[in-house]
């Protein structure tokens, strides 16, 4: 089945974002966990999350895609950054149980001049803390673009973070195709090759959902500018190529285009289900 959705706004609730995937022809959906820039989370109505559950059982939505806010930085050099990236994380996951066996996003964060390895001790360090063995809920690590001190630019820092964190089974990775284009990995005429590299660095098991977005920026910006798709480097047919993907194709994608209705990720959605082969 071709699982495709887009980033939605849970400000009226799970119910609701489910209704808004279910009207633009999308099987599942993404959306931030609280403000993107930090701050306190909705509380979870119990109620909501019964009637998520009966709409999008109806509508065929099995799994979404929680994102953490931008702000969190656990590889924070600051005491206070780095508490605060914890206790949103703790809270988030403790939360995102309302909702089992679901997937939580996270970019991993910034060493901010500390060095990538500190960044990627530090960020181990969070995990271990925030993870539990009871949990259902798989934390993914999102492909970053490399700019300023960003860690997570390349496959070999993730799978660095990973081998530390003491409950790696829980933990996986989300592609973003925006920025790993930025980050230098060519996936419009490498795409083979670059998925053979993750898969030799982390594991293919580890990959289980894709942010597709085109990007503004040539291959190895590290800029991290989203386009809309076949509007940027990327283009049309090497989307075509990754969601038809052996390796690929069966995972959720979700888009992340700078669009600002809903009917226009839908047109989008749309679209890619005409290049999806069945």
């Amino acid at each position: 089945m071709f699982t495709i959705g887009c980033h939605l706004s849970s400000a009226k609730g799970y119910r609701q974002m489910a209704a808004d995937a279910a009207s633009i022809g999308a099987n599942t959906f993404q959306f931030f966990t609280r403000n993107p820039r930090g701050g306190k989370a909705k509380a979870i109505d119990p109620a909501d999350v019964a009637a998520f559950q009966e709409l999008a059982a109806e509508n065929g939505i099995t799994r979404f895609l929680a994102h953490a806010p931008y702000t969190l930085n656990p590889a924070a050099a600051k005491p206070d950054t780095r508490e605060f990236a914890l206790a949103v994380l703790a809270d988030d996951l403790e939360r995102m149980e309302a909702t089992p066996h679901q997937m939580y996003n996270m970019h991993p964060g910034c060493h901010v001049g500390q060095g990538a390895e500190e960044g990627i001790a530090k960020i181990a360090d969070a995990l271990n803390q925030v993870l539990s063995p009871d949990q259902t809920t798989t934390l993914l690590l999102e492909t970053m673009a490399g700019k300023g001190t960003e860690v997570g630019a390349t496959f070999e820092e993730l799978a660095a973070i990973i081998d530390r964190v003491e409950l790696s089974d829980q933990v996986g990775v989300c592609l973003d195709t925006c920025h790993v284009w930025d980050g230098g990995y060519d996936v419009v005429e490498q795409l083979d090759d670059v998925l053979e590299d993750f898969d030799r660095v982390i594991g293919l098991d580890r990959l289980r959902a894709v942010h597709l977005n085109d990007s503004k920026n040539p291959l190895g910006a590290h800029k991290d500018r989203h386009e809309v798709i076949g509007g940027g480097h990327l283009g049309t047919e090497a989307f075509e190529r990754i969601i038809n993907h052996e390796a690929l194709r069966d995972l959720p994608f979700f888009l992340e285009t700078p669009h600002d209705t809903l009917p226009e990720w839908g047109d989008e959605i749309a679209m890619l289900k005409g290049l999806r082969a069945e």
